[in-house]
């Protein structure tokens, strides 16, 4: 791509609109999930005894019930960004690419 259609693309509208729909979609989910992580990290360093808990009468812990869900939370918000991606920002770079002229 030439610099002054380069130029022209990110001075557009369109690619305006698809940089701040990109961010709102990232950061509050990348804030949701650091938190998250920090959160059982601190717990962990600050706090053991409390993810050594036993569950019920089994050898089930606290802290292995709490790693799983941090684990499950991960691929939820891997969905959510997926389904965002697809459902607002896809055709976002659908319309960019047909305005300036990438078919691929």
């Amino acid at each position: 791509m030439l610099e002054g259609e380069l130029k022209k693309l990110s001075e557009s509208d369109a690619y305006k609109d698809l940089c701040a729909a990109r961010s709102r979609a990232i950061w509050p989910l990348a804030i949701i999930m650091l938190v998250a992580y920090y959160s059982f990290i601190l717990v962990i360093a600050f706090d053991p005894e409390l993810f050594a808990n036993k569950i019920g009468d089994g050898y089930t812990s606290l802290g292995i019930v709490c790693g799983f869900a941090l684990i499950l939370f991960t691929f939820l918000i891997t969905g959510l960004y997926v389904h965002k991606a697809n459902k607002d920002l896809e055709p976002k770079i659908e319309a960019i690419q047909k305005e300036f002229g990438h078919h691929g």
